[in-house]
């Protein structure tokens, strides 16, 4: 116990100075005079406090160094998110702008014909109801569509509505093997039938054989009874190739279709038909044709046996009553004074 009495005594005596050394410290201001010793710790362990300092940077900043990885890499991640979806909203922009350029076809396409249509869009592709080239509708009975209805598109006939629910419909797609349509030639009217080859032309047979066909000719729908499988006036394709008909009553010919099946969006399904045959009204303007350049080459004339130019004769009509002075059979006859004597 004497032992903690000393040392309980002690701690007081060097609290106690220490407060008399502050208070004198603060009122000797400049002058104090624990000054100097201050200075001379400072000089003594100042050296200290700087190698200790210097050691322990590496650590702090190694320690500020991962926590400001943290803070890039959660910049970064953020950077990275909002440029993922200014990447999705550019892409649905340019969607949408697509969209709307096939739906603005679409409708300059159904007005040039006068035909009621419902729009739709295409909500699936594949084998439907046992058919290979089908697609299906968002749109059903429920929307006033029925079976054997024409489907067309801003660049023209797509194929014909097979199967109908309540909210979405089966469509054929012109170019399935299944499908067939009348077609009529816009240059001659020569009538003839379409049918789908996959992904080649399709396949039209006129019932002419000496019809006459040439590739860049182009085809509308014929047009069904009552309007329906088929409307008249809506536009097939251009004529690709023509292969002879070899004696036989009818002729082949491939045509390219006008819509592109593998691309297929939006789409109109034609519930009212027009009340005249719009012909071949529907059908894109034709391409202006481009100007043919002709080169005109002249021969360069050959050194003839003098050295000079030698030229072809040129052959010019004479005048009988023309008169060369240089041809002696040309001259008159010279007389002869002694003879006039």
């Amino acid at each position: 116990m004497r032992d903690t009495r000393e040392s309980r005594l002690l701690l007081v005596l060097l609290v106690v100075i220490a407060f008399a050394l502050i208070t004198v410290d603060i009122r000797g201001g400049e002058e104090s005079p624990v000054d100097g010793a201050r200075r001379a710790a400072a000089t003594v362990f100042g050296p200290v406090e700087t190698g200790v300092a210097s050691a322990v940077d590496p650590v702090g900043n190694a320690i500020a160094a991962v926590r400001d990885s943290g803070e890039r890499h959660n910049r970064i991640a953020a950077l990275e998110r909002e440029n993922a979806a200014l990447k999705t909203r550019l892409g649905s922009d340019d969607r949408n702008r697509s969209r709307v350029r096939e739906l603005d076809n679409l409708l300059r396409r159904a007005g040039a014909g006068q035909y009621g249509i419902k729009a739709a869009e295409v909500v699936a592709i594949g084998a439907a109801q046992g058919f290979s080239w089908t697609v299906t509708l968002d749109a059903g009975a429920d929307d006033g569509i029925k079976r054997d209805m024409t489907v067309i598109n801003g660049d023209g006939l797509v194929g014909r509505v097979t199967t109908v629910g309540p909210s979405t419909a089966t469509v054929l797609l012109a170019n399935d093997p299944d499908f067939t349509v009348g077609t009529r030639m816009e240059r001659t009217d020569e009538l003839g039938f379409a049918t789908g080859q996959g992904d080649r032309p399709l396949s039209v047979q006129f019932l002419n054989g000496k019809a006459r066909v040439r590739p860049g000719d182009r085809l509308v729908t014929f047009g069904s009874q009552a309007d329906r499988p088929f409307v008249a006036g809506v536009p097939v394709g251009e004529v690709v190739r023509v292969d002879p008909s070899g004696g036989e009553l009818t002729k082949n010919v491939f045509v390219r279709p006008y819509a592109s099946f593998s691309k297929l969006d939006i789409v109109g399904v034609v519930v009212q038909a027009p009340r005249t045959d719009p012909r071949d009204t529907v059908l894109p303007p034709k391409p202006k044709p481009e100007p043919t350049v002709t080169v005109t080459v002249t021969p360069t004339p050959t050194a003839g046996p003098s050295g000079g130019p030698s030229e072809a004769p040129n052959a010019q009509p004479q005048d009988p009553a023309a008169r060369n002075e240089n041809d002696p059979a040309d001259q008159p006859a010279d007389t002869d004074p002694a003879g006039d004597e």
